[in-house]
């Protein structure tokens, strides 16, 4: 038998409190419980091993490792601009609706929201808290704080599923993660469009998250295309346009991410044709760009970015729109100021202006006050301030306290005014109060004194000082001195250089807080940067201004010596040997010469390296760099001198012909002097005989064009310019035929709008200037001549407030035509300018004149209310006639006074006979044109009255095409363009009226038609599917058809295709033993037989009960029933325990088939028997805890003594050992 150990319970307090579990899961009184082994009730700790080392042994119970805990607070933060906040009152900024929403939302969520407003007035928002909480509130602050927007995507009905997920954990998610509103519509709704609502940002990225759930689930065909993210605003088009234009030709449904998502890939679905159709197109368009665009890099202040972005990214769109190029902006929470521009070299100089002129459209300007000015220029209750503010009301003026300057945001023109404004109002206070307030005020209360300071009005210069003797005496000498200072005090302006003006101050002002520490007493004002002013305007007492001057020169003086700047072309394949291993070139040739060398970047195509410094460091730097180059190549250099004139001509179109010249001499780069710099050298270099080749093709290509390039110039005044290109260009064209040379009219931009240029061989522009000069010499011989044109004429020319006289004096030099006076009865017109001109116009008159009396007038009877109809949105139809066929069309006056069916109707088309129905006046529409394009007119004005033709469809089917709340009926309207109107439903008819143009009527019948043949395919599947059987089945078996959770039944509905319903336990009336099965007949026979399989197989078995020991249970079922559910699925039976406080404790039922539950019920009790034999010497001790196989209890050990300071030592407290303890080796 084994031995026991007895110890007091409080020393094992928190062991009892964790056996409790165990000894309630076992449902076995406390004094019962078995007693614990020793092992069981003091695990081991783990042994110390060397460093290093790795024990094979499992973790002790005590020795488990502890992992680290992850904060479980995280904080976001997020911006709300000024055009989509929901409230916009600042004047109530922390108290107003945004304050309210904010506490409600943290008190639902539990997040902590701190708002801030930012200077261009948008809210800058923190969300603190647990992940969950930060979600949710984030989503409630745009739901509630920011204007919300909302959009439509269309995916296909049968991927809502996966968009909402398992128990719309999904749909949740994506909720959370973009902070929209998704709405998606019910399975009975026909409708496959996804409602999104939120901002545009969220909008943009839900859409794209949906778009990839469709494209992922889209088994037809899923292309993914990898493209640098720079290139996709390329394939998107402005304002998406391109891509919308490839989805529609093609039929693929595109997916490109938003910009704010940082993602490479481009999803293509659809039909597989289309879907390669599409990456054909979207290919050539990224290769097209990729081998045609480049890219420039500018600076621009980070605080202009905002306004270069736009309102929601329009302004980018746009320049993409008008300039073709993009504009690549780095992240707002970025701090570099660098944009890139991509696009073709010839379009990227207008962009850039673009550009340039978005970013100064609002200016930032700081003006410098002393800080104890500020309240005085905002004026009593900001009456000084507010004059402005409302005159200006765009311009944002910003005071920092304690800080000497004031910030003014707005429209350039309207800051310039503010500033100067306030540059007035600082100038009066500084007169004004030339001794400060705050001064006074020290005085009077370290002196104990009163001092009254004069008003302006007294113009006196007495101050008075009242109190006590002494105190009076100390604050008059004060002020004496103060006022001796300021009579000291000097202003003085130094000249710098603008450029240099950022070097003086430096990063974030470091550098020129350096010197104001220095000079505490001088104030030193830098003009604005957009005043382009090189005056630095020092203030302070005279000596020290002065001390100040010299010192700021000593620094400009070192600035200028380290601006000089040095460009070094060097070959691009040479810049990484250059740079070195992880830079130690470039690093090393920068600090031994002190200079600063600036590469291009990898993308770029320049091979200029820019040092700059000191003039000698840099020559210094320069030959090193080159001598690099020149070790590891042949390289020679060549000057040609080539007329500056002709650069442009020998670059070609975008570099084509000097590009031609370095791609046949391999290796060589030509170099040509920046436009305007008046320089004629041409910089040739490369390896020594391909230069010599390069030089020599140069030259005679300099040669051709120095012959073909001649230039002349000729005067002739704006408004022959015209005549002289002649009707279509043939003027020009028949003078360049002739003689060769180019010749070259100012656009409406030039500031000469005389001057028109010739190029060309010399020979020829001579010859094209003398045939010029000879037109323009006629055009100015001014001639008067007149013609005769019928009266009945007249008006046409004149109508419209002579735009038919405007146009022949535009097209023919300027010539002026005058006709008689109305009622004047005469047919004589008169023409008066240059000869050639009066002789055109005149023939073209003449011509006008015979196309009018060539013409007829053609009636067209249409029944009034057919007019609008015909004259389509805005006249669009009618205009579209007049245009292609050339006639003039007139409506009647509108007679409301008739019946609205004032004419027989017409069926399918037919028009009554003219011989049985006259047609009133408000019917008849007039052609008037040639004989020949009237009727053409006519039948397209025929064509576009709408005809009615009845469809025969069965009267079950109307409401299904008519779809919920109209859907159906309104989407087949709008798809073939015409109205479809369905009887009501009392009439029961099987007839369906389609109203359209005659072009639609064939489409919209056959898609009617087509629409029914499917809804009665719909009705027969329905036929089938409802097939019926009716099984019968003891109510007892319905909790294990239906299964765990469901389980049971799920599988068979799925395996099936079929729907199976039980009987409704609180519903008297059905038969309790019912199982209705709808389906296919097929499948439901096969359902029906699967669940009597079932039921056969379950009425085989028996149920027996077993007595076990109830202080086994809890051994048997084992940590959360891990035990039995294994021992269950061993022997196929069912186990079921008895329920705590049951009367019979000890009865356990076993269920299954009768051989198994044998086996089981054997199992169970021979478990029973080793569980209670192994624990025969369970003793509770009646006030103790007890274990087993104590290491006291083997041989030739005794128990410890409690009561021993050596055997049970205080912490902290040594004991030498006697001899070997019970517990094992001491461990120290």
């Amino acid at each position: 038998m084994s031995s026991v150990a007895v110890l007091t319970p409080e020393s094992f307090a928190e062991h009892r409190s964790g056996l409790k579990d165990q000894e309630m899961t076992g449902c076995v009184p406390e004094d019962e419980a078995y007693i614990p082994t020793y092992l069981e009730a003091f695990p081991p700790l783990p042994e110390k091993g060397a460093p290093g080392e790795k024990t094979g042994e499992p973790a002790s119970a005590w020795g488990g490792k502890i992992r680290p805990i992850k904060a479980s607070v995280i904080t976001q933060v997020f911006h709300v601009p000024l055009e989509e906040r929901r409230y916009k009152d600042n004047s109530q900024f922390g108290e107003g609706e945004e304050a309210k929403v904010c506490l409600d939302i943290m008190q639902r969520t539990g997040a902590h929201i701190e708002l801030s407003l930012a200077k261009d007035q948008g809210l800058s928002i923190m969300v603190t808290g647990k992940l969950e909480s930060v979600m949710k509130a984030r989503k409630e602050i745009v739901a509630r704080l920011q204007t919300q927007a909302s959009a439509t995507v269309a995916i296909p009905k049968e991927h809502h599923r996966f968009v909402i997920g398992k128990n719309g954990e999904k749909l949740q998610e994506l909720e959370l993660k973009t902070a929209t509103k998704i709405a998606i519509p019910r399975p009975d709704d026909p409708s496959a469009n996804i409602r999104i609502t939120g901002t545009k940002e969220g909008i943009e990225k839900a859409r794209h998250e949906i778009l990839l759930i469709s494209a992922e689930q889209d088994k037809r065909a899923v292309e993914r295309l990898c493209l640098e993210k720079a290139f996709h605003p390329f394939i998107a088009g402005a304002h998406n346009r391109l891509v919308q234009e490839l989805s529609q030709e093609t039929g693929a449904r595109i997916s490109i991410p938003p910009p704010s998502l940082p993602r490479d890939e481009i999803v293509i679905t659809g039909e597989k044709e289309a879907v390669a159709l599409a990456l054909s197109r979207i290919r050539a368009i990224y290769d097209d760009k990729k081998r045609k665009t480049t890219t420039i890099s500018v600076e621009v202040k980070k605080s202009q970015h905002k306004y270069i972005i736009g309102p929601k990214g329009n302004t980018l769109q746009e320049i993409l729109e008008t300039t073709g190029v993009s504009v690549e902006m780095p992240p707002l929470d970025s701090g570099s100021e660098t944009i890139i521009l991509r696009g073709e070299p010839d379009k990227l100089g207008p962009a850039l202006t673009q550009v340039y002129a978005k970013a100064k459209s609002v200016m930032v300007v700081e003006v410098t006050a002393p800080a104890w000015l500020h309240r005085f220029i905002i004026g009593k209750k900001g009456q000084n301030i507010g004059r402005i503010t409302q005159q200006l009301p765009r311009v944002h003026i910003e005071f920092t306290d304690g800080e000497e300057r004031i910030s003014l945001e707005g429209p350039t023109a309207e800051v310039e005014q503010a500033q100067a404004q306030i540059q007035e109002i600082i100038k009066d206070l500084v007169s004004t109060h030339t001794l400060s307030q705050s001064v006074i005020n020290r005085i009077k209360e370290q002196y104990k004194v009163s001092v009254r300071i004069p008003q302006d009005s007294e113009r006196s210069g007495l101050v008075r000082i009242e109190g006590d003797p002494k105190g009076v005496q100390l604050a008059r000498r004060e002020l004496i001195e103060m006022v001796q200072r300021m009579e000291n005090e000097r202003t003085k302006d130094l000249i710098v250089e603008q450029k240099l003006h950022r070097s003086i101050i430096g990063q974030k002002g470091e550098k020129i807080k350096e010197v104001r520490d220095k000079f505490p007493e001088v104030i030193i004002n830098f003009p604005d940067p957009s005043q382009k002013s090189d005056i630095v305007q020092l203030r302070g007492p005279k000596n020290e201004v002065e001390k100040c001057g010299k010192f700021l020169q000593k620094i400009i003086a070192d600035l200028i010596e380290n601006s000089f700047s040095l460009s070094v072309p060097i070959f691009k394949q040479f810049h990484k040997n250059i740079i070195g291993k992880g830079g130690a070139n470039i690093k090393k040739i920068r600090e031994e010469t002190n200079t600063k060398i600036d590469l291009p970047t990898e993308n770029s195509n320049s091979e200029m390296i820019v040092i700059t410094g000191k003039k000698s460091n840099c020559e210094a730097a320069r030959d090193r760099i080159l001598s690099i180059q020149r070790e590891l190549a042949n390289i020679k250099e060549a000057e040609v001198a080539i007329p500056a004139r002709l650069h442009n001509s020998l670059i070609g179109s975008k570099g084509c012909l000097v590009r031609s010249i370095m791609e046949d001499c391999s290796g060589v780069h030509i170099h040509f002097p920046s436009e305007g710099s008046g320089s004629d050298k041409v910089t040739i270099r490369g390896p020594v005989g391909e230069v010599e080749k390069a030089k020599k093709q140069l030259l005679q290509l300099a040669e051709e064009k120095q012959v073909n390039n001649f230039t002349a110039e000729l005067q002739a005044k704006p408004e022959y310019h015209k005549f002289l290109i002649g009707r279509g260009g043939a003027n020009i064209r028949r003078v360049r035929d002739k003689t060769g040379a180019r010749i070259i009219f100012p656009s409406p931009d030039d500031t000469e709008q005389e001057l028109i240029t010739i190029v060309g061989k010399e020979e020829a522009v001579r010859q094209a200037q003398k045939e010029l000069e000879c037109l323009v010499k006629n055009l100015d011989d001014v001639v008067e001549d007149s013609m005769v044109v019928d009266v009945r004429h007249h008006r046409h020319f004149v109508c419209r407030r002579g735009q038919v006289l405007r146009e022949l004096a535009e097209e023919y030099g300027g010539v002026a035509v005058s006709f008689p006076r109305t009622g004047a009865n005469s047919q004589r017109v008169t023409l008066k300018g240059a000869k050639d001109c009066a002789e055109a116009a005149k023939k073209r008159i003449q011509e006008i004149v015979e196309d009018l009396e060539s013409q007829v007038s053609v009636e067209v009877a249409i029944p009034q209310r057919y007019h609008r109809a015909i004259m389509g949105p805005k006249g669009c139809r009618i205009q579209l006639i007049t245009r292609e066929h050339e006639v003039q069309i007139k409506f009647p006056e509108r007679d409301d006074s008739l019946p609205v069916f004032n004419a027989p109707p017409q069926e399918n088309g037919d028009v009554s006979p003219e011989a049985e129905f006259v047609a009133p006046k408000c019917d008849i529409i007039t052609i008037a044109g040639r004989a020949e394009k009237c009727e053409p007119a006519k039948a397209a004005l025929l064509a576009l009255v709408p005809i009615t033709e009845d469809v025969e469809v069965s009267y079950e089917l109307h409401r299904y095409i008519i779809g919920q709340k109209g859907s159906g009926i309104r989407k087949m309207m709008e798809e073939y363009e015409v109205n479809i109107w369905v009887p009501q439903p009392e009439k029961q008819l099987d007839v369906i009226k389609v109203t359209g143009l005659v072009a639609n009527m064939v489409r919209a019948k056959q898609g009617l038609l087509d629409r029914v043949k499917e809804l009665q395919a719909e009705q027969a599947d329905r036929a089938l599917r409802s097939f019926k059987v009716i099984l019968s089945v003891d109510p007892k078996f319905h909790p294990k058809i239906i299964g765990r959770k469901g389980a049971v039944i799920s599988q068979i509905r799925k395996d099936h295709d079929v729907s199976i319903q039980f009987p409704d336990k609180g519903d008297e009336q059905q038969v309790c033993d019912a199982i209705v099965i709808l389906g296919y007949e097929r499948n439901v026979e096969e359902a029906s037989q699967a669940i009597q399989q079932l039921v056969a197989e379950w009425q085989e078995m028996v149920s027996r009960d077993v007595h076990l020991d109830p202080r086994t249970h809890a051994r048997i079922i084992g940590a959360r029933g891990k035990a039995i559910r294994k021992l269950m699925e061993e022997f196929k039976v069912d186990i079921r325990f008895p329920q705590p406080g049951s009367d019979e404790p000890d009865k356990v039922a076993v269920t299954g088939l009768p051989e198994a539950v044998d086996n089981a019920i054997d199992h169970l009790l021979n478990l029973e028997e080793e569980y209670v034999s192994s624990h025969k010497t369970l003793v509770i001790a009646q006030h103790g805890f007890v274990v087993l196989d104590a290491p006291w209890n083997a041989a030739g050990n005794k128990a410890p003594d409690m009561s021993s300071a050596e055997d049970f030592p205080t912490f902290g407290m040594g004991v030498a050992p006697k001899q070997a303890s019970a517990w094992g080796p001491k461990k120290f």
